[in-house]
């Protein structure tokens, strides 16, 4: 069982890492293998629309989305976390995200077969304010990548309220919600 934290958050060590963390010390504790993949630190452009993806499911642009799609792809378990940036994902994630379009059209166009949805997906937000609607847009992207990439999108923990650098550790719940996240995950 492989399992892969995409931190989202370009503050490390900030309330939405330390919950991924724990949520990867919960799928190791099940036996996992775990990698994280810090987006801010990667070179990721944004999709430009060239369509060249339509052609063989590949994206023109040559970044570190190369080394990503693989591990996407091969991941038992992905883990997406990310602040909320105006009610939705950091720019660096999404970009991350939308780069996976060469994904969907593999799967969706080009009828390639990828790895199924018995793969499994877990979403982790942290967001200052407590707006009842504050991760609705997040929760979509995210289901809607989980769909692209062969992952069903099945556990969530999503965190109002919370927004100073280290702020989670005061929360009742947070880390061992993170890391119960996580166990569950890696379990077949």
């Amino acid at each position: 069982m492989r399992v892969l934290g995409i931190m989202g958050s370009p503050r490390i060590k900030g309330n939405t890492d330390l919950l991924l963390d724990e949520a990867l010390r919960g799928a190791q504790s099940q036996g996992a293998e775990v990698e994280k993949i810090i987006v801010d630190k990667l070179k990721i452009s944004p999709c430009r629309e060239y369509y060249r993806c339509l052609r063989d499911g590949n994206c023109a642009i040559r970044d570190d989305m190369d080394d990503i799609y693989p591990k996407l792809l091969e991941a038992d378990g992905v883990i997406v976390a990310s602040p909320m940036f105006f009610y939705g994902l950091t720019s660096q994630v999404k970009a991350l995200i939308d780069r996976s379009q060469a994904l969907w059209v593999r799967r969706f166009i080009l009828k390639q077969n990828l790895p199924d949805a018995v793969r499994k997906g877990a979403f982790i937000a942290v967001g200052a304010t407590k707006g009842q609607r504050l991760f609705d847009g997040a929760i979509l992207t995210v289901k809607y990548f989980f769909q692209s990439i062969g992952v069903k999108y099945t556990a969530e923990l999503l965190v109002r309220g919370v927004d100073k650098k280290g702020e989670i550790r005061e929360h009742p719940t947070a880390l061992s919600d993170a890391f119960e996240l996580g166990r569950r995950l890696a379990q077949k």
